[in-house]
């Protein structure tokens, strides 16, 4: 960067203006096609281009795939009829994609020299995959040198500045912020950071994944979710040490590895949304699992008639998970006003399972409140506080309340029984 150059940055910090120009997106001018960069041919022939912007310059790089080229168990254009799907839902589903175009999600993630947040950790890459009218495209913006963060986002944010929909993998925590971060500092050179919905796959994949995977990273996902499996993959962990190591070297070959890595994480956000969606649709092979944690899902979201829809399909078709299914709906329909559907789940319940004490205690609302049985409100008290007395607990505070709660009831349904006959 020229020296002149230096000072008006400078003088702006000193009077403390912020610029509003927004500048348009920029190509290459003939005369900057004449500028030498480091390494140029081998950029080249890995199909990266620089763009120069005042004295600076970043790394642009893009990648086509076919829409029917297949990643792990799903070809990109499903994610298409994906999105087509949520138009005639009406749900409140964090996922929802109502009013979006395919073409309009932007999968994204980054590269960064750490995994702390703050200032001092800088975004070397920016990798980004969208759905074209007949491609998927992923762009992908290098950072190669620390001076040069003004050229990348100025690029980046007029590239992305129709921006309707982010998907990420833990981005709404990481990556974003960090973007936002780093705009913070260089704000008076560039581009706002735009408005955008944001889908972060990895809340979505915790509530679907976390009981029956060891972990939920990215990775682990990929491989036994969505059958992706990365032959020869650079591990992200070793990103921050491979662009130190070009930062001192020079030699861009040490981070092809790391363009891989970045470019196959934001395609299988395209599988990953694809899948989660297909999920919470309804729609293709499920697991029992899967079906009754987004059950789960939409009942934490108070969508109360797909969580039974969902729940109901356990029932159907599943083995393991039809008590927890079964107490589950009991719940929503008593929530719903239908209490008698509850009560034939709770008796259920009771023959199932003699060591869980809920069904009982629900039972014994039932009939003290809404039939004004005392007895047998009485009995399924009883009944519920001598399953409770067979456990143990670890926590003598909470078992001390619940005592008390249980002496309580069973005192004034003796009462009522002594008050009523």
């Amino acid at each position: 960067m020229s020296i002149q150059n230096k000072l008006k940055r400078l003088k702006k910090h000193m009077v403390n203006s912020v610029s509003t120009e927004v500048f348009p997106p920029q190509s290459t001018t003939e005369k900057e096609k004449g500028k030498i960069i480091d390494h140029a041919g081998y950029w080249e022939k890995f199909g990266a281009t620089p763009y120069f912007f005042e004295d600076d310059y970043c790394i642009i790089r893009k990648v086509e795939y076919p829409l029917d080229h297949m990643w792990g168990r799903y070809r990109f254009s499903d994610v298409k009829d994906a999105v087509i799907r949520w138009q005639d839902i009406k749900t409140a589903h964090p996922l929802n994609a109502k009013d979006l175009d395919a073409s309009q999600l932007l999968f994204f993630d980054t590269e960064t020299t750490g995994l702390s947040g703050g200032a001092g950790n800088t975004i070397f890459m920016l990798g980004m995959s969208q759905i074209k009218e007949d491609h998927v495209l992923v762009n992908q913006f290098f950072l190669p040198g620390p001076g040069s963060e003004v050229a990348l986002y100025h690029y980046f944010l007029n590239h992305v500045k129709e921006l309707r929909n982010l998907v990420t993998y833990n981005g709404k925590s990481f990556d974003w912020p960090q973007v936002r971060t780093r705009h913070t500092l260089i704000r008076d050179y560039v581009p706002s950071l735009p408005e955008f919905g944001h889908f972060d796959l990895l809340h979505g994949a915790r509530r679907l994944w976390k009981e029956s995977l060891p972990a939920v990273k990215l990775s682990v996902v990929e491989k036994e979710i969505l059958g992706v499996n990365r032959i020869h993959d650079t591990p992200g962990y070793l990103a921050p040490m491979l662009y130190f190591q070009y930062c001192n070297e020079g030699d861009p070959s040490l981070l092809e590895g790391v363009f891989r890595h970045n470019e196959w994480d934001v395609l299988s956000l395209i599988t990953l949304y694809t899948h989660m969606s297909s999920l919470v649709h309804g729609k293709g092979i499920r697991t029992e699992r899967e079906t009754f944690e987004a059950a789960r899902w939409f009942e934490a979201l108070n969508e109360h008639d797909r969580a039974i829809a969902f729940y109901s399909e356990v029932l159907e078709t599943g083995t393991t998970l039809q008590y927890q299914s079964k107490k589950s709906l009991a719940s929503l329909y008593k929530k719903q006003n239908q209490i008698d559907i509850s009560v034939r789940f709770w008796q259920e319940l009771i023959r199932e399972n003699n060591l869980d004490e809920e069904p009982a205690i629900e039972l014994s609302k039932y009939y003290e409140h809404a039939q004004k049985d005392y007895e047998k409100a009485l009995d399924f008290a009883i009944q519920a506080f001598t399953i409770w007395k067979g456990k143990k607990r670890l926590v003598k505070r909470k078992e001390e309340q619940e005592k008390q709660a249980f002496a309580k009831r069973i005192e004034r349904l003796e009462q009522r029984i002594i008050q009523y006959s």
